[in-house]
């Protein structure tokens, strides 16, 4: 059962407390974020099991690097860096095209039309987000899915808040392109 005092703790004295040998602050780090985590590299990745192997990666990372955190970016950012970074060197070893996740079709029987309409542009936009090139879509997922600001997204992708509305752009335009009907 996870302390009362640390849950009352802000994510950066967790971190700080896992550094020193915490396993109860870090456990308490795994409780409140791995949702989210999960739910990050997900929609980058398109597929569960991915998202699972590369969350349970990041946890690692982080609790290997939680001895050397200091203070100087708040925890979501961080760890934002940490799974951003494993996303897209998953990518970059991953062909296009290769996502396991659509969404299966419903079942196209009457009062099923909408659930079917709906299954099928969600695989639409799986199908647009897989061929946009990796950094365009972190760009996406983190803007449009965890609703990060530029100056953070800069942060996470380590590029300039400039670098992020460029990649948003291309990225918009190419789902534009692709999702807009024929």
């Amino acid at each position: 059962m996870p302390d009362q005092s640390q849950s009352q703790l802000p994510d950066e004295a967790l971190l700080e407390a896992s550094g020193n040998g915490d396993r109860q602050a870090f456990g308490e780090l795994v409780r409140r974020h791995q949702s989210w985590a999960w739910g990050v590299a997900c929609r980058f990745l398109g597929s569960g099991d991915e998202a699972e192997d590369i969350v349970q990666t990041a946890f690692i990372k982080l609790l290997a690097a939680s001895g050397r955190y200091r203070r100087t970016a708040r925890f979501k950012t961080y760890f934002h860096v940490i799974i951003s970074r494993l996303c897209l060197d998953h990518a970059k070893s991953k062909k296009p095209g290769q996502s396991d996740a659509y969404p299966e079709l419903a079942d196209p029987s009457p009062g099923q039309e909408e659930a079917l309409m709906t299954s099928q542009d969600a695989a639409r936009v799986r199908r647009a987000l897989d061929a946009l090139p990796p950094r365009q879509r972190m760009a996406v997922v983190l803007r449009y899915y965890e609703g990060l600001g530029y100056d953070e997204m800069a942060a996470v992708l380590e590029t300039s808040r400039k670098g992020v509305e460029r990649l948003l752009s291309r990225g918009r335009e190419s789902l534009r392109k692709e999702l807009e009907p024929r």
